[in-house]
């Protein structure tokens, strides 16, 4: 079973800004609830092929993954995928601009993946999970970057 969700906001902050912020992977861990660490393996900034070890904690249980970019478009669209351990992921992230004086961003994020093993009898379970993650995960950032804008 595949796993797919896809969430998204409107963030009252310029698509430029929102988008510089987002895809420098270092600011994960201030919106990104379940991510405690991330470490560069390739020089900064975001780049295609660029290489980013993450630490996070998700449904009780440790998580160290890579992921490299594998697509970027700057302020538009970043893609990052890791392919270790029993499930991997591919992230994308989405910015347009949203309403007529562009000073709002409308911004996806998609995770998707297709567990292996053990971990496809969890893949429903998963999938709620990874969805309440990720509208608590956008209403942080939207908070955060309102409260800077």
């Amino acid at each position: 079973m595949k796993v797919d969700v896809l969430t998204e906001t409107v963030i009252a902050v310029p698509c430029e800004r929102v988008a510089a912020y987002v895809a420098d992977p270092s600011h994960a861990p201030e919106w990104y609830e379940n991510i405690s660490s991330v470490e560069w393996q390739t020089p900064p900034p975001a780049a295609l092929g660029s290489r980013i070890a993450f630490v996070a904690r998700f449904l009780g249980r440790r998580l160290a993954y890579t992921y490299e970019i594998t697509a970027y478009e700057p302020g538009r669209r970043l893609v990052m995928r890791t392919s270790e351990g029993p499930f991997p992921m591919e992230t994308t992230y989405t910015w347009e601009p949203h309403g007529e004086s562009g000073a709002h961003t409308r911004m996806t994020l998609r995770n998707r993946g297709e567990p292996s093993g053990f971990a496809t009898l969890g893949a429903p379970v998963m999938a709620a999970s990874m969805r309440r993650a990720q509208h608590k995960d956008l209403a942080r950032l939207k908070a955060l970057l309102e409260r800077h804008a």
